[in-house]
């Protein structure tokens, strides 16, 4: 059993990270700009400021990390590939967006309308973010 390889879970991290990132900038600036906009609105919330949007993007590039981490972590148990790097953001997708949001939508604190968006959309990300962050994946 070879040792995980921490310069390669950085690097397929950090592009998991950008596509993460790049997905989440489309997702909210352009699909659910308008929905977000009523809700803030509706519920009196401020818009996002900068600080807030740069711990955001800083978070998900460590949370590409940590889904690529995991990728070489089960690797072992499920073979290298794209079946593990799928298995790998079913992971992430869950711990992120399903559990979090079912329960937003659940309290009726998010419109539902915007949950379903999200979790589809968010389920293709992270697929997409652990394929090619997995693909650059080579053991130590």
């Amino acid at each position: 059993m070879s040792k995980i390889n921490l310069g390669r879970v950085i690097l397929g991290g950090i592009v998991a990270g950008v596509i993460l990132n790049l997905g989440e900038w489309v997702l909210n600036s352009f699909i659910l700009h308008d929905e977000m906009q009523k809700f803030f609105t509706r519920c009196g919330f401020p818009q996002p400021g900068g600080s807030f949007i740069a711990i955001a993007v800083a978070i998900t590039f460590v949370l590409g990390i940590v889904m690529i981490l995991g990728y070489a972590a089960i690797r072992t148990r499920f073979g290298p590939g794209p079946k593990t790097a799928i298995i790998a953001a079913l992971f992430a997708w869950f711990g992120v967006y399903l559990y979090q949001n079912v329960i937003a939508a659940g309290l009726g604190m998010v419109p539902v309308k915007i949950v379903v968006i999200a979790l589809v959309w968010g389920l293709v990300e992270y697929i997409i973010a652990a394929l090619v962050g997995a693909a650059l994946y080579k053991e130590a």
